[in-house]
């Protein structure tokens, strides 16, 4: 009889996940960074299609610090039941070779990969440099002198001064914020030069004027910002790490149970192809990637390892990429 009792106890902990009704009550969704950040204008425009594909609520919590570690981690704390989910960006791909974190994406499970973005170098509208050739000429000539707005070892901003470093003078002192939206608001109120920014984050203060865009982080110019050149028009070194660019996903924990990572999958899927999603991502320069499976896990692999390996090429990685087992691509 104890032996029935125990075969009847296990298959009930065995069938539990799968016969929940998930979800039950509301979800929490952590972004990673802070209020008007590009990966929390993301998150918010998908946020009503996902409730409504739900079924329940998606309350949304902003969670910033060290480059997206301390929202990473507070995610993989949770209770491994899916209620608990990040939205998040490429940050923690590039934690472990900066000494950030021992956490990456592949320790977690991408429900979906939302969109990719184009970053831009900025500047305040009344900023003397006209080019980035006159910030880079500036930057050469005073070596720590000009400042650059960062969101911290890891962030977008430091990853693409990396990559221009590879081929440039680049001694700046770089300024970190709690997100790009913070950052670039310093930027207007003049406490950095400039700062390497996602479009989707620098798209409202473009149009309305308050900031320039001197130069594309990609190989051309693009749709959304047709007048502005690509960074390889200065910097032709710049060709091999293009195109190059932020990401904004989904991710829980690996243990979640599959049946609830199927249905938030399913959730996310429908919400990615949502009409006002769809506008937001088109007007702010990102392309809708809607993917996940195999196909996420493999983009998340080959990111990281670009990646990795150009900063430490520049010499910018305090952790070799060869000591962590990321291969060389």
């Amino acid at each position: 009889m104890k032996i029935l009792k125990a075969a009847v106890a296990a298959l009930a902990m065995v069938a539990g996940p799968a016969l929940a009704d998930y979800p039950e009550r509301e979800v929490l969704g952590v972004v990673m960074w802070g209020a008007g950040g590009a990966t929390d204008t993301v998150a918010r425009a998908v946020n009503p299609a996902a409730e409504e594909a739900l079924g329940k609520p998606i309350v949304v919590l902003n969670k910033s610090g060290g480059a997206g570690a301390i929202s990473t981690a507070f995610v993989n704390a949770a209770p491994a039941d899916g209620y608990t989910f990040l939205y998040g960006a490429e940050n923690p791909q590039l934690h472990g070779v900066m000494g950030v974190s021992d956490i990456d994406y592949g320790d977690m499970y991408p429900i979906n990969i939302l969109g990719r973005g184009v970053a831009v170098i900025a500047v305040p509208a009344d900023s003397k440099y006209q080019t980035l050739s006159e910030l880079l000429d500036d930057i050469a000539a005073n070596p720590g002198d000009v400042k650059m707005g960062s969101t911290g070892p890891g962030g977008l901003p430091s990853t693409i001064g990396a990559l221009i470093a590879n081929a440039a003078e680049f001694d700046v002192t770089a300024i970190p914020f709690d997100g790009e939206g913070p950052g670039l608001t310093a930027m207007l109120g003049g406490e950095v030069d400039f700062m390497p920014t996602g479009i989707s984050a620098a798209a409202e203060q473009l149009k309305a004027g308050n900031m320039r865009a001197l130069a594309v982080v990609n190989p051309e110019p693009v749709e959304t910002l047709p007048d502005v050149p690509a960074i390889t028009d200065t910097l032709p070194d710049m060709a091999k790490f293009l195109p190059w660019g932020p990401f904004y996903g989904v991710f829980v924990r690996a243990d979640v149970p599959d049946d609830v990572k199927a249905t938030l999958t399913d959730v996310f899927a429908t919400a990615a192809t949502d009409e006002g999603f769809v506008e937001l991502m088109n007007n702010r320069g990102n392309v809708v990637m809607n993917m996940s499976g195999q196909e996420a896990v493999d983009f998340l692999a080959k990111w990281q390892q670009v990646t990795v390996w150009a900063l430490q090429d520049t010499g910018a990685a305090k952790v070799s990429p060869e000591d962590l087992g990321i291969p060389r691509p």
